[in-house]
């Protein structure tokens, strides 16, 4: 739910700046990198009657990463999700499209809402290569700021596409009802959790 997000959807941060620990060096250049999809993920998970986390994931989602290596917190993450990439693993397919389910008015409002975006507006060190990264999460019509735990896996030059990469992590959650997301069914959790993986190849 995120251009991303999430943005993360969204996952996303790069570490410098300030805390007592120092910033992780990065070795690759400047410039703007592009999501590498096929090694990207968004998986969210939500309550059901108190008793487990319900999990899903959009299969759909493209960002960048504005990487200024001299100075990571000036750098700028936007990630954009297809609202109607929504798959689940709904045991009964033949019975009931629930991914379509989900997708409509109701929950995710696909139809009305395409897409879910996040841009990062503040990236903040807590470590040598962990920091909190926040944003503005745009879903279903509303805007709210969203902070996430970024973790910066690596830098490096890809050894089989030759251009630099970047990979991260990124874990947060948010409220359903702050986006004015009808609660569908009583026994469906309020709270949404995020764990976004995602890499990024130099353009």
């Amino acid at each position: 739910m995120l251009k991303l997000v999430a943005g993360a959807v969204l996952g996303l941060a790069l570490m410098g700046g300030a805390v007592s620990a120092a910033p992780m060096k990065l070795t690759v250049p400047s410039g703007v990198y592009g999501m590498d999809a096929a090694h990207s993920s968004l998986v969210w998970r939500v309550k059901h009657l108190g008793l487990s986390w319900y999990t899903a994931r959009f299969a759909k989602m493209d960002g960048s990463v504005t990487l200024d290596a001299a100075n990571p917190l000036n750098s700028k993450v936007n990630v954009t999700i297809d609202a109607a990439s929504v798959k689940t693993e709904f045991p009964f397919p033949d019975q009931t499209d629930f991914d379509k389910k989900l997708t409509g008015e109701q929950v995710m409002n696909a139809a009305k809402f395409p897409t879910i975006t996040f841009a990062s507006t503040k990236l903040v060190s807590t470590g040598p290569n962990t920091g909190k990264m926040t944003g503005d999460l745009t879903f279903l019509g509303v805007t709210k700021p969203v902070t996430l735990d970024v973790t910066l896996n690596g830098a490096m030059d890809h050894p089989m596409m030759k251009v630099p990469v970047l990979g991260f992590s990124a874990k947060g959650s948010i409220k359903r009802s702050d986006f004015g997301q009808k609660m569908y069914l009583p026994a469906v959790g309020d709270t949404v959790e995020l764990v976004i993986e995602a890499e990024f190849l130099k353009k």
